[in-house]
């Protein structure tokens, strides 16, 4: 059951402001929408929809989440739910999209998912970045164009993060001060590739199987960058199959060394979680700064 009456007329609202009718409601449950927004599975006559909503907080999150689902979902490369609609409803933001049902992974689900992300890292752009900012997790995500992955990497996602980490006292002057040490030296050590566009926040919580058995994703924070980013992110919380990477290499290689290169890469998750989270995560990131 809904935990409120108004939260029950809250996505009353939402899916006459987004259907244009009173659909009827059949059935609806709370479900983890993350850790700031509320979630629920309406299912109605019309059909399934999944409908999260938040106190309106993070301004434009739910437009660039949409933005960013229909930049993924245009490709037709793998499944992604169809947005119907996002605003503002009294005090509360939300969004609204297909409900995803699942079942059972096919055989061949992880090599075929290395397989579509190869496809999906094949769309390029001339720029690295995006033509509209978006968010991982609560935090603002930077997307200004620039030509090089390398210095779109360290300015518009590194250094955010770590100045943001300083800021609020997360990060010592100190180990400020040896990050941008550290940065000087990143051009000579990672590979500064065509743009590829990504999902940009891939980790197993962010990967569903679909109706079919194949894969499915949501959550992303999409841009043109790094695909070497994208692949060391999957690799921090793990979940992800042998032969998803297998796959992906066969379809789309790497250069040489990229499993010493994934460190390099996940400072940039790493620091967001220091700036959402702390805890331990600080000690992830004076471990790869020491080393280099």
């Amino acid at each position: 059951m809904f935990q409120s009456t108004d939260q029950y007329h809250f996505i009353e609202s939402v899916l006459f402001e987004t259907l244009g009718f009173q659909p009827e409601v059949k059935e609806f449950q709370f479900i983890y929408g993350g850790n700031f927004n509320l979630a629920a599975k309406v299912i109605t006559a019309e059909g399934s929809y999944f409908i999260k909503w938040n106190q309106g907080d993070h301004e434009g999150m739910f437009e660039s989440e949409a933005r960013s689902l229909n930049r993924l979902r245009e490709t037709g490369i793998l499944t992604i739910p169809t947005v119907y609609g996002y605003g503002q409803r009294n005090d509360g933001a939300y969004l609204m999209m297909d409900f995803l049902e699942t079942s059972a992974q096919r055989p061949d689900y992880w090599a075929d998912f290395g397989r579509k992300l190869a496809q999906l890292h094949h769309v390029s752009n001339d720029r690295h970045g995006l033509e509209f900012n978006n968010y991982i997790g609560a935090l603002p995500q930077k997307n200004d164009w620039m030509e090089s992955g390398i210095s779109f990497f360290i300015e518009n996602r590194l250094k955010v993060q770590a100045g943001r980490a300083l800021y609020e006292g997360k990060l010592s002057s100190k180990l400020h001060d040896q990050f941008l040490k550290f940065c000087e030296k990143l051009p000579n050590l990672i590979p500064d590739e065509p743009a590829a566009l990504l999902h940009g926040d891939l980790w197993s919580g962010n990967v569903m199987t679909g109706s079919e058995g194949a894969v499915a994703l949501v959550d992303p924070a999409t841009y043109f960058g790094l695909r070497e980013a994208e692949l060391a992110f999957t690799t921090m919380f793990g979940g992800f199959d042998t032969s998803f990477y297998t796959s992906y290499y066969e379809a789309f290689p790497v250069e040489p060394g990229f499993n010493e290169r994934i460190p390099l890469y996940n400072l940039y998750p790493l620091l967001v979680h220091v700036n959402l989270f702390a805890g331990g995560y600080l000690t992830a990131v004076e471990r790869i700064l020491r080393k280099y």
